[in-house]
């Protein structure tokens, strides 16, 4: 029961979790994985340039960071071919995601998002008073013309949309969300999480453009650069648009560590690409283990592989839970047809190594019983 003094739309909001994090279960067990390959992180790190400037910023941490993000801001537009003003920067693309429907929704208002897909979105818009529409997957990809079709159909505030696609490592190619942003409605919110737009194959990521008033896009540095420690992400869109995150953003909320960090990041492109490098063996060596234990590795983007159990939701929870138990930290999807896979993320080889031990005891058992 919720205490007297909670407003009448937060009491209504069920007790609510996105993700059991690692550090739970290891309490929760009482046992320390061997192998953390279930949130998406990179496992190779931040570039060395980074992480000597986050030490140097560590010695600077009595003062305040910068309340406007400024140089990494005028960076980030540079890199991108933009103004700074059509720039946010935030506390990670969750951040982001919040202050846009603090902007953006009214309560009440509809929200419409893939069924399976970014589950902290979901809590973003049930803190906000949203109404939330699911539209299924269609051949394990975000339907794109079905997401749009219930959109238009509910007089939809928002509509989300992330390429490539979390949980199940699909993309579409630019050309297609190109026509998608086209066809959005002007009195609608078109949300783009590109989250994992730095290891998405050439062809993914429409241009950048910001003459469209009804489009945002989000990226991030917590997956292909390493750092999603540091909780930084951005969003670029109109300027007439971006400038009301003033209003609501923690204006503080950026610490000088992360700012610092994903600055020096930004400027090691040859890094980044020794890092997607990595990623993209990992994501083979992935692929392989499965098919060799009999399983479906589904084609990814992204820095995990979705591995289809070939059975049901039940069926992938056993698996699951035979390889959380023998030490390797995985995850799997939430809703059907998508939880008959398990999720894996990228990582190095003794990572792997471990998961391939993992992954053939908790089969051979579960086969068996």
């Amino acid at each position: 029961m919720s205490h007297p003094l909670v407003n009448a739309r937060i009491r209504s909001i069920p007790p609510t979790v996105p993700f059991v994090g690692p550090e739970a279960l290891m309490r929760g067990s009482g046992k320390q994985f061997k192998a953390r390959i279930g949130a998406n992180e990179s496992v190779f790190g931040p570039s060395p340039k980074a992480i000597a400037m986050m030490e140097q910023a560590a010695g600077e941490n009595w003062m305040y960071a910068d309340p406007e993000s400024h140089d990494l801001r005028t960076a980030l537009a540079k890199h991108m071919g933009l103004a700074a003003n059509n720039v946010v920067i935030g506390e990670g693309i969750d951040g982001l995601l919040g202050l846009t429907l603090h902007v953006i929704l009214s309560p009440g208002e509809v929200v419409v998002t893939s069924d399976g897909a970014y589950p902290t979105f979901n809590f973003h818009v049930a803190m906000h008073g949203g109404r939330l529409v699911k539209v299924p997957y269609e051949n394990d990809k975000e339907n794109l013309a079905a997401l749009l079709e219930t959109a238009k159909r509910e007089k939809a505030r928002v509509l989300y949309v992330s390429n490539p696609d979390n949980p199940m490592g699909s993309w579409w190619p630019a050309d297609d969300i190109t026509r998608l942003m086209d066809q959005v409605p002007d009195d609608m919110l078109l949300i783009l999480d590109e989250a994992y737009g730095d290891t998405a194959p050439p062809g993914t990521m429409p241009p950048i453009d910001v003459s469209r008033h009804n489009v945002l896009r989000y990226r991030t540095f917590s997956k292909a650069y390493g750092l999603a420690g540091a909780r930084v992400g951005y969003c670029f869109g109109p300027a007439d648009l971006i400038c009301e995150f003033e209003k609501v953003r923690n204006h503080y909320g950026l610490n000088r560590v992360g700012q610092s960090g994903a600055l020096a990041a930004l400027e090691d492109q040859d890094y980044l690409s020794e890092a997607v490098a990595n990623i993209s063996a990992s994501r083979a060596r992935i692929a392989d283990i499965a098919r060799a234990k009999g399983l479906t590795p589904l084609p990814s983007a992204t820095n995990f592989v979705a591995i289809d159990c070939g059975r049901d939701g039940a069926y992938a929870k056993q698996v699951l839970d035979g390889v959380l138990k023998r030490g390797v930290f995985i995850r799997m999807p939430g809703v059907a047809p998508l939880n008959r896979c398990i999720r894996v993320s990228c990582g190095t080889d003794q990572d792997l190594d471990l998961f391939e031990k993992a992954i053939a005891e908790t089969l051979a058992d579960a086969d068996g019983a």
